[in-house]
């Protein structure tokens, strides 16, 4: 059982900067691999999406809403993946969620943070 753990959140005025982090660590014992890691967000009345997703190599992608203004990376020695979001707009408040799939021994598994809150006044 592995849990993921953002932070970083807050409220930030437009054309600003946030930068966010999630860590995951295991309930017992330790993580034996961390895969494919991801950036969603719910916007306040609207369905879940996909921001950002990053490999174990570091390939990453973006979602056309915040391709070049968001940049996805990750830490495998610290087993953290962070989200730096630049130019924020009113439209980018939303609920961020981490994403992160993790092996406990044989089990690989999908795993979801708790959600941070993301908050871009005008």
């Amino acid at each position: 059982q592995v849990h993921l753990l953002e932070s970083g959140g807050g409220l930030v005025q437009s054309g600003g900067s946030l930068s966010l982090s999630c860590k995951a660590s295991a309930v017992r014992g330790g993580i034996s691999g961390l895969y494919n890691m991801a950036w969603y967000r719910q916007p306040p009345g609207k369905q879940r999406e996909l921001v950002a997703t990053i490999s174990r190599d570091g390939t990453t992608s973006y979602s056309d809403a915040v391709k070049g203004r968001f940049t996805i990376s990750r830490d495998n020695t610290r087993l953290t993946a962070f989200l730096q979001m630049n130019s924020l707009r009113p439209e980018d408040t939303a609920v961020y969620y981490c994403y992160a799939e993790a092996r406990i021994h044989f089990s690989r598994d999908p795993y979801w943070g708790q959600g941070i809150q993301v908050t871009v006044s005008p």
